[in-house]
Formats: C-alpha cells, structure tokens, sequence
C-alpha cells in the first residue's frame, strides 16, 4: 500500500493495482461515519459489558439477574393495582427507554424486602423503602421531589437517604 499524490493505491498479490481516491468531501466523509460507527458501538459495548457482568453467577450460583427475577416470581401475588401505579408514578422521571428495567430492578428490591419482612401485600412503605435501596443516591433528589408533590412524608425514610 503506498500512496501517490492523493491517490490512494492497494496492491495485491497479483500485483493488480486499484486506485482509490479519498479526496474532498468524500474523504472527510468517510471519516465522519468512522468517528461515528466507532462511538456508537463503544457506547453500546459499554452497556452490554454492564447486563453481561449483571448475568455472571455469584458465589451461590445465581447473577443478580436470577435473584431480581426470583424476587419478582415469589411476590408477583402481592402486588395490587394501586401498588403497581404507585411504582410507575415513582419511575415516571426515568427515560422511556430504561423505564421498564428501572421498574424491574426496583421491583426486585421491594420483592426481596417483603420477602424478608413475610408482608402479606405490597404496601406504599415498602416500595419506598425499596425504591430508595435500590436506586443510586444520585436519584434520591429525584424521590425527594416526587414524594413532596405527591404530598408524602418522608421523615420515616431519612435513615435511609
């Protein structure tokens, strides 16, 4: 491969030559897709090497992944209409596109600790306290707001925070 002038030119085995010009508009062109295919695939790679440390198996066997969806099977029974609404009001702020996982991992959250505490339905205690423990602190702020407009008291939940 050598290059003449502003001719690109890609020698083969058979010493057949192909000129390729990069010139112009067509040359800052291809550049751009590259930048742009480059990042997109490294921002994609990122969040799949984030679900697939998500699906690795712990010490006793199961990924987070199979503890949040064996939380969700076990109290799927104990969630009423309004507990759903209430959990979709709190998710509300999260963008469409990771809502329903935002739902899921919270959900799990509130699963693990109704469990835990043997509570016979899903109460608006619980999917606070669940809420809280299984966002990152960086959306609490979002809760706080959330809780106010919705005229609920959070001082219980402090310790939490």
């Amino acid at each position: 491969m050598k290059k003449v002038g502003k001719t690109l030119i890609i020698a083969f085995r058979d010493s057949k030559e192909v000129n390729v010009v990069l010139d112009g508009w067509f040359l800052w062109f291809i550049l751009f897709w590259v930048v742009i295919l480059v990042s997109l695939m490294g921002i994609g790679g990122f969040f799949m090497f984030r679900k697939f440390l998500k699906s690795l198996p712990k010490a006793d066997g199961k990924s987070d992944l199979d503890w949040q969806n064996h939380f969700l099977d076990q109290t799927i029974h104990l969630w009423d209409d309004e507990s759903k609404a209430l959990l979709a009001e709190l998710t509300a702020p999260v963008p469409e596109l990771f809502r329903q996982v935002a739902k899921e991992k919270i959900a799990g959250k509130i699963g693990e600790i109704a469990l835990q505490e043997r509570a016979a339905h899903i109460s608006q205690d619980l999917i606070i306290r669940g809420y809280i423990q299984a966002t990152p602190k960086r959306d609490h702020k979002f809760l706080r707001k959330k809780l106010d407009q919705m005229q609920i008291d959070i001082a219980p939940y402090e310790h939490l925070f």
